[in-house]
């Protein structure tokens, strides 16, 4: 049986495919698992794991050309992005491993009694990540180096369109010198999963997806008293209120949107723009957006390539004409060919309109015209989804002000793309209740040990 497979999303070709685990080899996975947290995990320094985890860092920039092509191969994503894409993924790793003692340093308390507190982290045990096809690299590493730096195992499920990529990474790691059973691929059935995230050997679980995959691991989780993380959708709101280089402001948007082909939860999918700029903003903006066209994402000149699959360009497809059908103005695009998906800009969005409440993933934008700040706010906040956002203006008394009332885990104030390692990525509402990257990573499946002397 087989349920991953590499389907070229540019040309619909399947190039490889890969057996499911049997309900054996998962078996064999989580008891290797176990053994490792208990005997190597135990047995090793911070400064141990820490080299580990460099040499990790070093091995996905030697292999930077080959993660790359495998990328471009299972999603879609443009070759220069895939580049970027594993080097950023190099640079977390070696954040974790320069920051290891410091995150595992104890933190001490100051107590109102005689003696001393202290909080000592150490770790829990063999975690389950379930991770999507969007990132194959930088998603399993935001994941992977915090918890492998505290101590726990990885047990590691990868999309089922991406087990090349994720075959490649679990290589890495165990070319690095991590031992048997610290890292592993599981090519899991949904089941199985259920069944390994009740298994009492595991102690906790992160999924990366969609609100009903991660309401459906939360509930197993939930039942057998186990911490889950979740990283799920967003639709994160653009907003623009002054600028001084209405140019600048629009390339900052298109490239927020079409980044990974439209396809990161905390893209730039709501453009709200304030009375005053809207009519020159979205000209621009629209032509900026139809000047783009999707092309051969292993050019090295490519911006935009194909949606994940065919089947993803034809949900994305089905949104946009709902959205028209319903009422909405078409400024651009809404058309395809295959998995390649032109640049679509939706004006005359209203709250009746079912795209109003969904997440485009792809490159697929809505433009709004408000008022005034608060109308501005108002509208951002207006969504079940609460992951990232983003804030132009000229007047920072107003950029703090604002960033302080927006309903979400991140704003960036005049800038997009600025994701860094140091820098926790997470959501609130239906986007997530965890946070990846920067010290807060690490503090998500790890035991808080308080010590008291007297």
């Amino acid at each position: 049986m087989t349920d991953y497979a590499v389907i070229n999303p540019a040309t619909g070709e399947t190039l490889a495919s890969f057996d499911t685990f049997t309900d054996a080899q998962i078996e064999e996975a989580v008891a290797a698992a176990d053994e490792a947290h208990r005997e190597w995990s135990r047995s090793t320094t911070v400064a141990d794991r820490a080299a580990l985890l460099r040499r990790a860092a070093e091995l996905h920039r030697e292999r930077r050309e080959e993660l790359a092509d495998i990328f471009v191969r299972e999603m879609g994503k443009p070759r220069e992005a895939a580049l970027g894409e594993v080097d950023f993924a190099a640079d977390i790793a070696e954040y974790y491993a320069d920051q290891a003692e410091d995150i595992m340093a104890d933190q001490p308390i100051k107590i109102l009694g005689d003696g001393s507190a202290i909080i000592r982290r150490s770790s829990l045990g063999p975690l389950v990540g379930i991770m999507p096809w969007n990132f194959p690299a930088y998603q399993i590493v935001r994941f992977a180096a915090p918890n492998l730096i505290v101590g726990n195992t990885i047990l590691l499920k990868p999309a089922p369109q991406c087990p090349e990529s994720s075959s490649a990474i679990e290589a890495i790691y165990h070319d690095a010198g991590f031992p048997k059973g610290a890292y592993q691929n599981v090519l899991a059935t949904n089941e199985q999963i259920a069944d390994m995230i009740a298994d009492p050997r595991v102690q906790g679980v992160s999924l990366t997806g969609s609100e009903r995959a991660g309401a459906a691991v939360a509930e197993v989780a939930g039942r057998n008293l186990k911490k889950v993380a979740l990283e799920l959708g967003g639709s994160d709101p653009f907003i623009v209120l002054s600028t001084d280089d209405l140019d600048a402001t629009v390339q900052a948007g298109v490239d927020a949107r079409l980044d990974n082909n439209g396809q990161a939860c905390n893209g730039a999918k709501r453009f709200i723009i304030v009375d005053e700029l809207y009519d020159a903003f979205v000209e621009k903006f629209t032509a900026a957006m139809a000047a783009v066209e999707a092309t051969d994402p292993m050019l090295d000149d490519t911006v935009l390539g194909p949606v994940s699959s065919e089947a993803a360009a034809e949900n994305l497809q089905k949104q946009i004409d709902s959205a028209v059908e319903q009422g909405a103005t078409l400024l651009t695009g809404g058309t395809r060919e295959g998995a390649f998906f032109a640049p679509t800009v939706l004006a005359d969005v209203t709250p009746d309109m079912n795209v109003y409440r969904e997440e485009l993933f792809g490159p697929a934008a809505v433009v709004y015209r408000v008022a005034d700040e608060d109308a501005a706010v108002a509208l951002a906040n207006d969504t079940t989804f609460g992951l990232g956002s983003y804030v132009f203006t000229t007047d920072a008394d107003q950029a703090e002000r604002v960033a302080d009332r927006i309903e979400a885990g991140m704003v960036y104030v005049n800038l997009v793309l600025a994701d860094s390692p140091e820098l926790p990525f997470g959501g609130i509402k239906r986007s997530g209740t965890a946070r990846e990257l920067g010290h807060l990573a690490a503090d998500e499946f790890v035991n808080k040990k308080l010590i008291r002397i007297g």
